[in-house]
């Protein structure tokens, strides 16, 4: 038995002095016997119950947010995958533990007796000043809870947001901060994203424009093409980022003395740009090996150019056709006639 305890039971058992029964100090005493016994009673089983449920809804959400974890472990998310998964956990417990203590402080301050409704009124004023004054950061961790629960963007991925282009370096609640291919960072509220481009999900489509002379034959020209694609399609160091075959759609336009191809590529996300210019490389040596040439706009291609004959090595005249780019333009005007 502790010191206090035999000093409380030997005052009681004694009496004497100012404690003994119709005195002042007696009379307290006597009273606060009766205020301890009506405590133990009635008001200490109500705590007791306030507080076990307490920890039994803390253990809940902590079993919860674990599981949560576990499933994303399970089902083989990537690490910036599972780290927005454990700051969501982390959000989720810590909000709720919050939100538990909270109430049972209410419920155990009610349970004494305590008068709440000055708390309350007090705390509702403070609620709307705040809410008024800091309702940006609510509307960003709103809208930051949504993000991360719907998996809009993940930590790694190329996204266009708010007007900026780049890679998601952090993403909490309140913001996200993106790095754009200049090395800038960008700290955006979430509240400021309402349309996100993510340009890692599923796959890219890359469109090249080959431009070619007027005068070459375009069936020649896009089986060369298919052909080129199809070879840096199968090639060992591409085979694993193309989705489907390139695609050759034929002339879609041409302008001056120039066609153009658009050749389609369907990548893995943002893995287009090494195969486009692997593809455009062996364009460029393809052009010069069949004797083609590029398109140019302000070239006028001339259907009835000249021959010009060389000399073969048995000293005889072989016609072969004059060089486009060696034609000299029209010196009549076509509009005066002179």
């Amino acid at each position: 038995m502790s010191l206090p305890l035999m000093a409380a039971n030997w005052i009681l058992a004694s009496r004497w002095g100012v404690f003994q029964e119709g005195r002042f100090l007696g009379k307290v005493l006597d009273e606060w016997i009766d205020d301890s016994q009506e405590f133990i009673r009635a008001k200490l089983p109500h705590l007791i119950v306030i507080a076990l449920i307490a920890l039994l809804l803390s253990h809940l959400l902590k079993l919860i947010t674990y599981h949560m974890t576990r499933a994303a472990e399970q089902s083989g998310a990537g690490p910036a995958r599972m780290g927005e998964v454990r700051t969501l956990s982390g959000v989720i417990r810590a909000t709720g533990l919050a939100i538990i203590s909270l109430i049972a402080g209410f419920m155990a301050l009610d349970a004494i007796g305590f008068n709440l409704a000055p708390l309350l009124a007090s705390a509702g004023v403070a609620g709307v000043a705040i809410g008024l004054a800091a309702q940006n950061i609510v509307k960003d961790m709103f809208n930051g809870f949504l993000i991360l629960v719907e998996g809009q963007f993940s930590v790694g991925d190329t996204v266009r947001v708010a007007g900026v282009s780049g890679v998601v370096e952090t993403l909490t609640l309140r913001r996200t901060t993106v790095r754009d291919i200049d090395g800038t960072l960008y700290v955006i509220p979430n509240s400021q994203i309402t349309t996100v481009a993510n340009l890692n999900a599923g796959y890219t489509v890359a469109t090249v424009n080959v431009s070619v002379d007027f005068s070459a034959n375009p069936d020649a020209v896009t089986a060369l093409l298919s052909k080129i694609a199809l070879d840096v399609r199968n090639s060992a160091e591409f085979r694993q980022v193309f989705v489907d075959d390139p695609q050759v759609l034929g002339v879609d336009a041409m302008k001056g003395s120039q066609m153009i191809f658009p050749v389609i590529f369907k990548t893995r996300a943002t893995q287009q740009f090494a195969p486009v210019r692997e593809f455009q490389r062996r364009v460029r040596l393809a052009l010069e090996e069949n004797h083609l040439l590029p398109g140019d706009p302000n070239r006028v291609f001339m259907p009835g150019s000249k021959l010009a004959a060389t000399p073969s090595r048995d000293g005889e005249q072989v016609a072969t056709a004059q060089d486009a780019t060696t034609i000299k333009p029209q010196e009549t005007n076509p509009f005066s006639g002179e």
